[in-house]
């Protein structure tokens, strides 16, 4: 009688279990809660020595880059599937805070939205990074493309209320000139009204000064001639302590490719065999002596340091730090 029961028992927790598994198999699974699909805020902060520096994300484009390096396409498809990526490729656009404790200094601008939706987030993670546009004391333009500049005003009016703008004089001379506009081809003369437009309010204020050559612009920043990308690119080293970092601006567009092969040049550059010079004297001192570098568009946070490897060389990002 009782192995008659517990048989029966058996077969009922059985006919029990198949019927909650058969439940399940047919119920559609429910996420905890809904993706969010949003990265977190934009900026990375690091020391250098008495300085501290902040990484401030602007955003992303796509680029053709097998249509816009100087190579053959074959080639830069290699180098891009080594590093696991694909065409297009999605290109940070960076900028750079300094705070030196007695001025606060931003080394480009971002796009100012004028580059689609993906980007254009720069004062918005200035914000989150702990900072306003009106503590900005100066702003340091590497050279005068919409990517590096557009962000320096909205719709004619001053983003950054009491800062001095400062650019490389040469670029100043080229692209705010309206006989210069006027002499362009005619795809290239909206780059001129957009500089015009950007840096407009500057210059009516008397807040725009020309860079020229290799000074000291303000304690613990010194401008460094690179020109070639623009005429008047300008690279700038900001040095505390004995610690240095060189702010490159587009002296390198594609990481996967041009650290490899740094004589590899980009369709964008005004002069390619000037820009192409000065990114293999730029990228030899900084392996040699260890100097960090922080570029516009490399991944983000856009800073690293090199390693001489054959005739190229080696990236080595910088490290997370818990900050103090």
């Amino acid at each position: 009688m009782f192995q008659t029961r517990l048989a029966a028992t058996a077969r009922a927790v059985t006919l029990v279990a198949a019927a909650v598994f058969s439940t399940l198999a047919v119920a559609p699974v429910q996420a905890a809660a809904p993706m969010v699909k949003k990265q977190a805020p934009g900026f990375y902060r690091m020391s250098l020595g008495d300085f501290e520096v902040t990484a401030l994300y602007d955003g992303s484009f796509d680029l053709p880059v097998d249509k816009l390096l100087k190579q053959p396409a074959a080639r830069t498809n290699t180098a891009l599937a080594k590093h696991f990526q694909s065409l297009p490729v999605e290109t940070s656009v960076n900028a750079f805070l300094v705070n030196t404790g007695s001025r606060l200094i931003l080394i480009d601008t971002g796009t100012g939205g004028y580059s689609g939706p993906t980007s254009g987030r720069l004062l918005a993670n200035l914000r989150a990074a702990g900072y306003r546009p009106d503590e900005v004391d100066d702003i340091f333009i590497t050279h005068m493309h919409g990517d590096h500049m557009g962000g320096l005003s909205h719709e004619g009016v001053a983003v950054f209320p009491k800062a001095i703008v400062h650019a490389g004089k040469a670029d100043i001379e080229h692209y705010l000139s309206k006989a210069e506009m006027d002499a362009a081809p005619a795809e290239a003369k909206a780059g001129f009204a957009s500089a015009m437009s950007a840096f407009g309010a500057y210059q009516d204020s008397g807040r725009l000064q020309p860079v020229v050559g290799d000074a000291e612009i303000v304690p613990g920043v010194h401008s460094w001639a690179t020109p070639g990308h623009t005429p008047g690119h300008t690279s700038y080293v900001v040095e505390s302590q004995g610690a240095k970092m060189i702010v490159t601006g587009d002296l390198i567009h594609v990481a996967a490719v041009q650290f490899d092969d740094p004589t590899v040049t980009i369709a964008f550059d005004s002069d390619a065999p000037s820009a192409e010079a000065q990114r293999l004297k730029v990228f030899a001192q900084a392996a040699r002596d260890g100097t960090l570098i922080a570029a516009a568009h490399l991944p983000f946070p856009g800073m690293g340091h090199l390693v001489a490897n054959g005739s190229g060389y080696a990236y080595e990002p910088v490290d997370y730090q818990r900050g103090k």
